[in-house]
Parts: structure tokens; sequence; C-alpha cells
């Protein structure tokens, strides 16, 4: 999920979603003020609102980004996974594995989210929810048709962003192996499920 264009050779907006997007996602939206945003984003306060009027416009923004950012870094991921020797919802642990093992992992951005507003700030939840209705979609994907598919794939989600969250409690290997060997139990469980349906 990294980029290899340098901040320099973005166009303004891009520079500022950009910028958010990192300073978000490690350090929280609340915590994230405007004026550092434009200082790391290298631009003045009238470029800023030019292209976001407000900071909840880029906070709208932002989780549109993670979301194209993550999901395209999700569906090929389970793709290479899907080519070796993983199979169905087992997938998922290879895949969840290489992402907790990223030093810049801080969680599901949409956890985070939510966690942070609540329902204060019911266009970010419908933006956090739409994700997760996506992340379901893809899972169903791995699972053969039959009348269980989408219940087993909400099952497999939910197990998902457990494991997410136990391994963002202490951002060590050890949480994650944790996590992981969790969601392993579930997963080979609803995959058997799925498997004889």
């Amino acid at each position: 999920m990294a980029s290899t264009t340098t901040l320099v050779d973005k166009p303004p907006r891009e520079r500022i979603l950009s910028t958010a997007h990192d300073l978000f996602y490690r350090d929280g939206i609340r915590a994230t003020g405007i004026d550092k945003v434009i200082a790391e984003a290298g631009v003045s306060k009238v470029t800023f609102y030019r292209c976001f009027p407000s900071k909840n416009a880029l906070i709208l923004a932002f989780l549109d980004y993670r979301h194209a950012l993550w999901i395209g870094w999700f569906e090929d991921a389970l793709r290479r996974q899907s080519d070796r020797k993983a199979k169905g919802l087992m997938c998922l642990l290879p895949v969840l594995e290489e992402w907790f093992g990223n030093p810049l992992f801080r969680g599901c951005a949409f956890i985070n989210t939510v966690a942070e507003f609540g329902d204060s700030f019911p266009e970010a939840l419908a933006a956090c929810r739409s994700h997760k209705q996506d992340m379901v979609g893809i899972i169903a994907g791995l699972l053969p048709a039959g009348e269980l598919r989408f219940s087993l794939a909400s099952a497999a989600a939910v197990a998902v962003d457990g494991a997410i969250v136990v391994a963002q409690f202490e951002l060590q290997t050890s949480s994650a192996k944790t996590a992981l060997a969790g969601l392993e139990l579930i997963l080979s469980g609803l995959h058997k499920i799925g498997s004889a349906g």
C-alpha cells in the first residue's frame, strides 16, 4: 500500500490528501489538526481550503482514498494467496499476516474512525459501513455459491475485524500471532461449513 510518487510531484489536492491519509491513520483524525496537514503537505491555507472547504470534507475524502487503497491491496493480496496453497477463507490468514507485519500497521482506519466519532458524524459512519460491506462482498467471493455464502462471509468479516483489533493492541509480533491463531480456528470452522454447504 505504499506510493512510489514523491509528495512534491503531486498536485496540491493529492499532496493534502496523501499527507492527511498518513497523519490520520498514524496519529488519529481528532489528534491531527488542519495546520499540521497544511505544514506537512507544503501548501498554503488558501490552497487547502480551495481543495477542502472543511476538515469534515477532508475526512470524507480520506475515507474514500483509504477505501480504494486498502480494497485494491486486499483484492491483490487475496489473488496472490489463492494462486498459492491457501484456498477459500484460509486465504485470509496469510493476507492479514502480511498486513499485520507492515511497520505502518495501525489497525483498520474504518474501525478507528468509528471509535473516534461514533454516530456524531453520520457521513463518515456511512463510509465506514460501506467499506465493511465491500469487504464482506470480497470475502464472499472466496466461498462457493450457496444459501450460507453471505452469512459465512459476514461471520468471517467479524472474525477478521476482531483479529485486527487484537493485533492493534500492542503492535507487536506476539499480538499479531495471537490474533492470527484465533482467527485460524474460526476460519477453519467456517471454511468447513462453507465447503459442506
